[in-house]
Protein backbone atom coordinates (compact mmCIF):
# COMPACT_ATOMS: atom_id res chain seq x y z
CA UNK A 1 0.00 0.00 0.00
CA UNK A 2 1.49 3.14 -0.99
CA UNK A 3 1.26 5.49 1.66
CA UNK A 4 0.58 9.53 2.24
CA UNK A 5 5.25 9.66 3.45
CA UNK A 6 5.80 7.40 0.22
CA UNK A 7 3.78 9.39 -2.23
CA UNK A 8 5.38 12.55 -1.69
CA UNK A 9 9.04 10.29 -1.49
CA UNK A 10 8.35 9.95 -5.15
CA UNK A 11 7.40 13.25 -5.95
CA UNK A 12 10.63 14.19 -4.87
CA UNK A 13 12.37 11.24 -6.31
CA UNK A 14 10.78 11.92 -9.72
CA UNK A 15 10.51 15.44 -10.45
CA UNK A 16 9.82 15.51 -13.51
CA UNK A 17 6.86 13.01 -14.04
CA UNK A 18 5.26 14.66 -10.60
CA UNK A 19 5.80 17.97 -11.42
CA UNK A 20 2.31 18.85 -12.13
CA UNK A 21 1.15 17.47 -9.18
CA UNK A 22 3.81 18.87 -6.73
CA UNK A 23 3.56 22.74 -8.29
CA UNK A 24 -0.51 22.01 -7.57
CA UNK A 25 0.79 20.62 -3.58
CA UNK A 26 2.99 24.12 -3.53
CA UNK A 27 0.39 26.57 -4.93
CA UNK A 28 -2.12 25.53 -2.27
CA UNK A 29 0.97 25.66 0.39
CA UNK A 30 0.47 26.26 3.32
CA UNK A 31 -3.29 25.29 3.60
CA UNK A 32 -3.40 24.39 7.21
CA UNK A 33 -1.16 25.18 10.37
CA UNK A 34 2.62 24.94 9.79
CA UNK A 35 4.76 23.23 12.81
CA UNK A 36 8.26 24.39 13.33
CA UNK A 37 10.01 22.31 16.00
CA UNK A 38 12.86 24.04 18.20
CA UNK A 39 14.83 21.94 19.82
CA UNK A 40 15.32 24.04 23.18
CA UNK A 41 13.08 25.54 25.99
CA UNK A 42 11.27 28.59 25.27
CA UNK A 43 12.72 31.97 26.06
CA UNK A 44 16.35 31.63 24.10
CA UNK A 45 18.28 32.87 21.76
CA UNK A 46 17.18 30.50 19.28
CA UNK A 47 13.73 30.09 20.43
CA UNK A 48 13.21 33.86 20.14
CA UNK A 49 14.85 33.80 16.42
CA UNK A 50 12.18 31.37 15.62
CA UNK A 51 9.52 33.20 17.05
CA UNK A 52 10.38 36.40 15.20
CA UNK A 53 10.55 34.45 11.79
CA UNK A 54 7.62 32.59 12.57
CA UNK A 55 5.27 35.61 13.30
CA UNK A 56 6.15 37.32 9.54
CA UNK A 57 5.76 33.80 8.18
CA UNK A 58 2.26 33.84 9.45
CA UNK A 59 1.84 36.85 8.65
CA UNK A 60 2.54 36.50 4.76
CA UNK A 61 1.04 32.89 4.32
CA UNK A 62 -2.35 33.54 6.32
CA UNK A 63 -1.38 30.12 7.77
CA UNK A 64 -0.24 30.01 11.93
CA UNK A 65 3.89 28.61 12.25
CA UNK A 66 3.62 27.26 15.54
CA UNK A 67 6.60 27.01 17.40
CA UNK A 68 6.99 23.80 19.18
CA UNK A 69 9.70 23.74 21.78
CA UNK A 70 10.99 20.60 21.85
CA UNK A 71 14.25 20.12 24.27
CA UNK A 72 16.47 17.12 25.21
CA UNK A 73 19.02 15.60 24.27
CA UNK A 74 21.30 17.91 23.27
CA UNK A 75 18.39 18.83 20.80
CA UNK A 76 18.40 15.53 19.25
CA UNK A 77 14.92 14.96 20.38
CA UNK A 78 13.54 17.64 18.32
CA UNK A 79 15.81 17.10 14.95
CA UNK A 80 14.46 13.20 15.47
CA UNK A 81 10.43 14.40 15.52
CA UNK A 82 11.13 16.34 12.08
CA UNK A 83 13.03 13.34 10.40
CA UNK A 84 10.33 11.26 10.84
CA UNK A 85 7.78 13.75 10.03
CA UNK A 86 6.02 13.21 6.78
CA UNK A 87 7.74 15.49 3.87
CA UNK A 88 4.90 17.47 3.42
CA UNK A 89 6.26 21.01 4.25
CA UNK A 90 3.92 20.73 7.34
CA UNK A 91 7.11 19.98 9.82
CA UNK A 92 9.72 21.82 9.95
CA UNK A 93 13.52 22.41 11.84
CA UNK A 94 14.89 25.41 13.35
CA UNK A 95 18.72 24.32 12.53
CA UNK A 96 21.43 25.48 15.01
CA UNK A 97 25.00 24.95 15.85
CA UNK A 98 24.31 21.74 17.76
CA UNK A 99 22.56 20.19 14.73
CA UNK A 100 26.40 20.36 13.09
CA UNK A 101 28.09 19.44 16.36
CA UNK A 102 25.74 16.44 17.26
CA UNK A 103 26.66 14.73 14.13
CA UNK A 104 30.38 13.63 15.63
CA UNK A 105 29.76 14.67 19.23
CA UNK A 106 26.86 11.62 19.75
CA UNK A 107 27.69 8.00 18.63
CA UNK A 108 24.68 6.43 18.28
CA UNK A 109 22.31 8.96 16.79
CA UNK A 110 19.34 7.35 14.88
CA UNK A 111 19.71 10.15 11.33
CA UNK A 112 22.38 11.28 9.29
CA UNK A 113 21.63 15.29 9.90
CA UNK A 114 23.07 15.89 6.56
CA UNK A 115 21.61 13.20 4.93
CA UNK A 116 17.97 13.10 6.47
CA UNK A 117 17.11 17.21 5.77
CA UNK A 118 16.74 19.24 3.30
CA UNK A 119 17.67 22.47 3.67
CA UNK A 120 15.28 25.85 3.26
CA UNK A 121 16.62 28.61 3.95
CA UNK A 122 19.63 30.35 6.27
CA UNK A 123 19.21 33.10 8.32
CA UNK A 124 21.72 34.58 9.93
CA UNK A 125 24.96 33.74 11.13
CA UNK A 126 25.86 34.84 14.92
CA UNK A 127 29.48 35.49 16.49
CA UNK A 128 30.07 34.40 20.21
CA UNK A 129 31.87 36.64 22.16
CA UNK A 130 35.64 35.82 23.68
CA UNK A 131 34.86 37.76 26.89
CA UNK A 132 36.63 37.69 30.14
CA UNK A 133 36.16 38.86 34.09
CA UNK A 134 37.54 42.21 35.40
CA UNK A 135 40.24 40.09 37.12
CA UNK A 136 41.83 39.17 33.85
CA UNK A 137 44.49 41.70 32.96
CA UNK A 138 44.73 40.73 29.43
CA UNK A 139 42.99 43.55 26.65
CA UNK A 140 43.76 41.75 23.52
CA UNK A 141 43.38 38.12 21.70
CA UNK A 142 47.24 38.13 21.99
CA UNK A 143 47.92 39.40 25.28
CA UNK A 144 44.68 36.95 26.51
CA UNK A 145 47.04 33.54 24.83
CA UNK A 146 50.29 35.11 26.58
CA UNK A 147 48.48 35.29 29.74
CA UNK A 148 47.02 31.69 29.41
CA UNK A 149 50.21 30.20 28.39
CA UNK A 150 51.69 31.73 31.04
CA UNK A 151 49.16 30.27 33.90
CA UNK A 152 48.69 26.81 32.04
CA UNK A 153 45.64 25.12 33.74
CA UNK A 154 44.83 27.95 35.76
CA UNK A 155 42.24 29.70 33.69
CA UNK A 156 38.84 28.29 34.18
CA UNK A 157 36.85 28.57 30.84
CA UNK A 158 32.93 28.08 31.39
CA UNK A 159 30.33 27.18 29.16
CA UNK A 160 26.38 26.49 28.52
CA UNK A 161 27.33 23.24 28.27
CA UNK A 162 28.99 19.95 26.89
CA UNK A 163 29.12 19.88 23.56
CA UNK A 164 27.53 23.66 22.85
CA UNK A 165 29.26 26.35 20.31
CA UNK A 166 30.04 28.47 23.28
CA UNK A 167 32.16 25.03 24.65
CA UNK A 168 33.48 24.09 20.95
CA UNK A 169 34.40 27.87 20.55
CA UNK A 170 36.51 27.62 23.41
CA UNK A 171 38.05 24.42 22.28
CA UNK A 172 38.81 25.81 18.51
CA UNK A 173 40.31 28.51 20.40
CA UNK A 174 42.56 26.03 22.22
CA UNK A 175 43.47 23.87 19.56
CA UNK A 176 44.66 26.75 17.24
CA UNK A 177 46.81 28.24 19.71
CA UNK A 178 48.21 25.53 21.83
CA UNK A 179 46.15 27.69 25.27
CA UNK A 180 45.41 24.99 27.91
CA UNK A 181 42.22 26.35 29.98
CA UNK A 182 40.35 24.04 32.37
CA UNK A 183 36.89 23.82 30.57
CA UNK A 184 33.70 24.15 33.49
CA UNK A 185 30.33 23.34 31.70
CA UNK A 186 27.09 25.38 33.36
CA UNK A 187 23.22 24.15 32.99
CA UNK A 188 22.64 27.59 30.80
CA UNK A 189 24.76 30.62 29.77
CA UNK A 190 22.78 32.91 33.09
CA UNK A 191 24.83 30.43 35.62
CA UNK A 192 28.21 30.80 33.85
CA UNK A 193 27.83 34.55 33.46
CA UNK A 194 26.40 34.74 37.38
CA UNK A 195 30.17 32.90 38.17
CA UNK A 196 31.72 35.18 35.22
CA UNK A 197 31.04 38.44 36.80
CA UNK A 198 31.89 36.98 40.58
CA UNK A 199 35.07 35.83 39.48
CA UNK A 200 34.78 32.19 39.76
CA UNK A 201 35.83 31.52 35.82
CA UNK A 202 37.87 33.69 33.87
CA UNK A 203 36.41 33.36 30.61
CA UNK A 204 33.02 32.51 28.13
CA UNK A 205 32.96 32.28 24.61
CA UNK A 206 29.41 33.02 25.18
CA UNK A 207 26.53 33.94 22.31
CA UNK A 208 26.52 37.39 21.24
CA UNK A 209 22.98 38.09 22.45
CA UNK A 210 23.29 36.55 26.29
CA UNK A 211 26.38 38.56 27.06
CA UNK A 212 26.52 41.70 25.04
CA UNK A 213 24.45 43.47 27.60
CA UNK A 214 27.03 42.67 30.66
CA UNK A 215 29.69 43.75 28.19
CA UNK A 216 27.72 46.76 27.37
CA UNK A 217 27.54 47.94 31.60
CA UNK A 218 31.27 47.10 31.60
CA UNK A 219 30.43 44.53 34.00
CA UNK A 220 32.42 42.03 31.87
CA UNK A 221 34.83 42.78 29.08
CA UNK A 222 34.78 41.76 25.07
CA UNK A 223 38.51 40.40 23.65
CA UNK A 224 36.96 38.93 20.14
CA UNK A 225 34.29 37.79 17.87
CA UNK A 226 34.10 34.20 16.99
CA UNK A 227 33.16 35.48 13.19
CA UNK A 228 35.44 35.85 10.56
CA UNK A 229 34.71 39.78 10.23
CA UNK A 230 34.28 42.22 12.86
CA UNK A 231 29.95 42.59 14.34
CA UNK A 232 28.47 45.46 13.83
CA UNK A 233 27.05 45.03 17.92
CA UNK A 234 30.62 45.19 18.88
CA UNK A 235 32.54 47.39 16.09
CA UNK A 236 35.45 48.29 18.87
CA UNK A 237 35.90 44.25 19.31
CA UNK A 238 38.37 42.48 16.98
CA UNK A 239 37.21 39.06 15.10
CA UNK A 240 39.61 36.49 16.75
CA UNK A 241 40.97 35.53 13.41
CA UNK A 242 42.61 39.07 12.86
CA UNK A 243 45.10 37.17 15.71
CA UNK A 244 44.31 33.29 15.12
CA UNK A 245 44.50 33.25 11.52
CA UNK A 246 41.76 31.27 9.85
CA UNK A 247 39.96 31.27 13.60
CA UNK A 248 36.44 31.37 12.76
CA UNK A 249 33.26 29.89 14.79
CA UNK A 250 30.06 31.44 14.22
CA UNK A 251 26.59 29.88 14.73
CA UNK A 252 24.68 29.16 11.91
CA UNK A 253 21.18 29.19 11.93
CA UNK A 254 18.37 28.33 9.36
CA UNK A 255 15.16 26.44 8.26
CA UNK A 256 15.30 22.26 7.80
CA UNK A 257 12.23 19.88 6.33
CA UNK A 258 11.98 16.47 6.13
CA UNK A 259 13.66 14.89 3.25
CA UNK A 260 12.28 14.36 -0.09
CA UNK A 261 9.73 17.53 1.02
CA UNK A 262 8.87 18.62 -2.48
CA UNK A 263 11.13 20.98 -3.85
CA UNK A 264 8.44 23.65 -5.02
CA UNK A 265 7.23 24.05 -1.12
CA UNK A 266 10.90 24.48 -0.24
CA UNK A 267 11.68 26.75 -2.98
CA UNK A 268 8.27 28.63 -1.74
CA UNK A 269 9.53 29.11 1.73
CA UNK A 270 12.94 30.35 0.53
CA UNK A 271 11.66 32.73 -1.22
CA UNK A 272 9.67 34.21 1.51
CA UNK A 273 12.09 33.70 3.58
CA UNK A 274 14.61 35.92 1.71
CA UNK A 275 11.97 38.19 1.30
CA UNK A 276 12.13 38.71 4.81
CA UNK A 277 15.23 39.27 5.36
CA UNK A 278 15.13 42.31 3.33
CA UNK A 279 12.47 44.16 5.09
CA UNK A 280 14.22 46.59 7.84
CA UNK A 281 12.72 45.93 10.80
CA UNK A 282 13.55 42.28 10.38
CA UNK A 283 17.26 43.65 9.29
CA UNK A 284 17.29 45.55 12.71
CA UNK A 285 15.89 42.92 15.15
CA UNK A 286 18.46 40.36 13.27
CA UNK A 287 21.34 42.63 14.02
CA UNK A 288 20.16 43.11 17.77
CA UNK A 289 20.40 39.57 17.97
CA UNK A 290 23.52 39.61 17.18
CA UNK A 291 23.65 38.74 13.23
CA UNK A 292 23.09 40.47 9.73
CA UNK A 293 19.88 38.85 7.96
CA UNK A 294 20.96 36.35 5.17
CA UNK A 295 20.27 35.77 1.45
CA UNK A 296 20.20 32.14 0.01
CA UNK A 297 19.33 29.27 -1.95
CA UNK A 298 18.58 26.17 -0.52
CA UNK A 299 22.12 24.53 -2.58
CA UNK A 300 23.98 27.19 -0.59
CA UNK A 301 22.50 26.72 2.58
CA UNK A 302 22.92 22.97 2.53
CA UNK A 303 26.54 23.17 1.31
CA UNK A 304 27.06 25.43 4.35
CA UNK A 305 25.72 22.77 6.42
CA UNK A 306 27.55 20.20 5.07
CA UNK A 307 30.82 22.50 5.92
CA UNK A 308 29.93 22.99 9.70
CA UNK A 309 29.36 19.95 10.21
CA UNK A 310 32.86 18.66 9.04
CA UNK A 311 34.58 21.50 11.14
CA UNK A 312 33.29 20.73 14.48
CA UNK A 313 34.04 17.46 13.71
CA UNK A 314 37.69 18.45 13.65
CA UNK A 315 37.13 19.96 17.21
CA UNK A 316 35.50 17.47 19.09
CA UNK A 317 37.69 15.01 17.51
CA UNK A 318 40.40 17.47 19.07
CA UNK A 319 38.62 17.72 22.42
CA UNK A 320 38.07 14.06 22.60
CA UNK A 321 34.31 14.52 23.04
CA UNK A 322 31.91 11.83 23.15
CA UNK A 323 28.36 10.95 24.13
CA UNK A 324 26.49 7.57 24.01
Amino acid sequence: MITRRTALGLLAATPLAASPLSKALAADYPSRPVKWVVGYPPGGATDILARLIGQRLSEKFGQQFIIENKPGAGNNIGTESVINAEPDGYTLQLVNPANFINASLYTNLKFNFVRDIAPVASFQRVPNVLTVNKDVPAKTVAEFIEYVKANPGKVNMASSGNGTSVHLSGEMFMAMTGCKMQHVPYRGAALAITDMIGGQVQVIFDNMPSIIQHIRSGSLRAIGVTTAERSVQLPDVPAIGETVKDYEASALFGMGAPKNTPKEIIAKLNSEINALMKEPDMTKRLVELGGDPRVQTPEAFGAEIEAETAKWKKVVEFAGLKVE
